[in-house]
């Protein structure tokens, strides 16, 4: 894997959220769209959680998204952003990364 420079690090932005509604997407197996409060704005995201995760599950969640990736149209749906996991190597174990205890919902990941 390829090594970044700091400042291409210090590009990346990161934020603490909470899912805050999970819904279906429509003949998606593997997808979800969420609804991720973000402190200042509430965002949409696509992800394929629909594997590891049931919807009760997500809402109340607190994560972290990449907020400044480029969106993505998924199924129709407009992606602003990307929820953050960990994820074992042959797929069948993937865990939200989340803050440490209690944070502001927008809180900067550096």
């Amino acid at each position: 894997m390829e090594n970044i420079n700091f400042n291409q690090w210090q590009k990346l932005n990161l934020r603490t959220g909470e899912i805050i509604k999970v819904e279906d997407v429509e003949e998606a197996n593997k997808l979800y769209k969420l609804k991720v409060d973000l402190g200042t704005e509430t965002r949409t995201l696509v992800a394929g959680l629909k594997p590891y995760y049931q919807k009760e599950e997500l809402e109340g969640k607190r994560c972290v998204v990449f907020t400044n990736l480029e969106p993505k149209k998924i199924r129709g749906i407009e992606s602003k952003g990307m929820i953050l996991a960990a994820v074992s190597d042959d797929h069948n174990n993937v865990k939200l990364l989340q803050p440490d205890g209690l944070i502001e919902v927008g809180s900067k990941i550096s």
